[in-house]
């Protein structure tokens, strides 16, 4: 294993788990640097997970439906049940 600086070691070691709790979840990861560009999406149907790390290169992540995303700080549900309004 090559030796890294420890900021860049913790940078690369953080994930996350997304777990789509209905179908079309989509998962947009973006680009670290002085422009910030949409990397990959990846696309979720209800009860599939997706596990995503953050790396030199991906500084970001957006979840766009209703999904509960888990990680080391802890859980939130993204998107609205189907119940709530507005």
């Amino acid at each position: 294993m090559r030796e890294e600086d420890s900021s860049k070691r913790s940078v690369l070691s953080d994930f996350i788990v997304v777990k789509a709790l209905e179908n079309g979840v989509s998962v947009i990861g973006l680009t670290r640097g002085q422009e910030t560009k949409f990397a990959h999406s990846e696309k979720l149907d209800a009860g599939e997970v997706w596990i995503a790390q953050f790396t030199e290169y991906t500084s970001a992540m957006k979840i766009r439906g209703r999904a509960m995303v888990m990680t080391a700080h802890g859980s939130v549900e993204s998107g609205k049940r189907n119940d709530e309004t507005g």
